[in-house]
Formats: structure tokens, C-alpha cells, sequence
């Protein structure tokens, strides 16, 4: 199913950005990713991205309960539908979204018949979009690293009111590698190139956080870093104060 046009009032940076995110992830990455996320051989440099999103899959999984039934969780940037099928295996029933229709695509012809005892269901659109409902947790794996600080704070905002227990996210945080891959992607693009990330001083965050989240109830708590090679993403937990 597509949802278009109902979502909060967003900054014009994030909705230029998700425009970009949209176009290169429906039709320049597409054989990309679908290589990424199955177990095809790729390069050494991509090994090293899967390696490294797997674990940070592990991670995130790991500060859900063990035991999902009757949970209602957001896949915020599902993807190719990785992490939606093991939270329905915990028993969650998954609202799994993403901008780009080829890879909502490809996550249900990927679907496993048997889900155990959850269920995904798939959407095209944006990760706050209103009609979406209520959760008790939402997870935003790698959906938010090409946002800065202020755009990641206020799509988690639109999320928050309508959040029960905790948000999961990860940010691409300011290092001094990813500070210089930055630059260089931006002083020499190449069409075929993700649009770069955004590395998120982590002080910066946790401010904008507590100016827009803060006063909706949820705290930032743990947080840890996954790096792998040519992957680097560090997740952060909010919660319920």
C-alpha cells in the first residue's frame, strides 16, 4: 500500500533530502542493495557494510523484550524487510515502511511464508506519516543518517506522541573518517553515489532531542556505536521518562 501527502509538517531540508533518498534508492541502488541484503557475493568493501549492518540489526533487536506478541512495531526504512521478519518472529505485528516502492517490492516477494507467530505488513511512504497509527516500540535502522541533527530530531518528534514505549535509531556519528568521506563525496559526486551522510555530533543530537522529544515524554538513554569496516552507525534508545 502508498501513503503520500499525510504526514506532520516537516522542515524543507528533510523534505529535499527524502526526495533525493527516494529517487536513489528506487532506481540507482536497487541491484545494490538486493545484493547487500541477501547472501550473493559482493566486494570486499561492501562485506564489510553488510558485516557491519547485521550486527547493528543484532543490536537493536536485542533492546526489544525477547518476547514481542502483541507488540505493534514500526520498520521505519524497512528496506528489504530484514529486520521486520525477525520481529515477527518475537510475535510483533510489523508496520514495515519506505520511501522507495522497488525495495517494499522486494521485501514482500522475500517474505518467508511462515513469519511464526507475528506479521509484516508493507507500506510506501514516509516513516511519519499519521494514518500509520500507534506502536509500543518503532525502530529506524539506518533510515536516518542522511538527516541532519534538527531533521532527525523533528521526524522523531512526529514519532513520539504516538509511541507507547521506546524509539530505536542510529545516526552516523562525527568522527573524523566519516567527517573526511563526507567532504570528499560532496567535492567530488558521482551519479551513482548514495547522497552522503550526515555526520551527527552526538552532544548536538542529544540537544535538539531534549528541545523536541523532551516535552513529549521520551528521554534519550543507551547508546553504542557499530563499526565495521566502511560501516559505521551508532544506535541511541529513547524512552519513556
Amino acid at each position: 500500500m502508498t501513503l503520500r501527502h499525510h504526514v506532520p509538517v516537516l522542515t524543507g531540508t528533510y523534505v529535499e533530502r527524502r526526495g533525493q533518498l527516494e529517487h536513489y534508492f528506487d532506481r540507482t541502488a536497487v541491484e545494490a542493495w538486493s545484493r547487500l541484503t541477501t547472501d550473493a557475493p559482493v566486494s570486499r568493501v561492501r562485506a564489510t557494510v553488510r558485516a557491519g549492518r547485521d550486527r547493528m540489526r543484532a543490536l537493536l533487536l536485542s533492546w526489544l523484550p525477547a518476547d514481542l506478541s502483541g507488540r505493534r512495531i514500526l520498520d521505519a526504512g524497512c528496506g528489504t524487510g530484514l529486520f521486520a521478519v525477525e520481529a515477527a518472529r518475537r510475535g510483533a505485528e510489523v508496520v514495515a515502511i519506505d520511501l522507495s516502492p522497488t525495495l517494499v517490492g522486494l521485501a514482500q516477494e522475500r517474505l518467508p511464508r511462515d513469519t511464526g507467530p507475528g506479521s509484516v505488513s508493507f507500506y510506501v511512504g514516509d516513516m511519519t506519516d499519521v494514518r500509520l497509527g500507534s506502536f509500543d516500540h518503532v525502530v529506524a535502522m539506518d533510515s536516518l543518517i542522511h538527516y541532519k541533527a534538527g531533521d532527525i530530531a523533528g521526524a522523531l518528534a512526529g514519532l513520539a506522541g504516538r509511541t507507547r514505549g521506546s524509539i530505536l535509531f542510529t545516526f552516523a556519528p562525527r568522527t573524523p573518517l566519516l567527517s573526511a568521506m563526507h567532504a570528499a563525496g560532496k567535492l567530488f559526486p558521482r551519479g551513482d553515489r548514495s547522497p552522503a551522510i550526515e555526520p551527527v555530533s552526538e552532544r548536538t543530537l542529544r540537544a535538539r532531542l531534549c528541545a523536541m522529544v523532551g516535552p513529549l515524554g521520551l528521554q534519550a538513554d543507551r547508546t553504542e556505536r557499530v563499526a565495521s569496516g566502511f560501516y559505521t552507525s551508532q544506535a541511541m534508545e529513547l524512552v519513556r521518562e
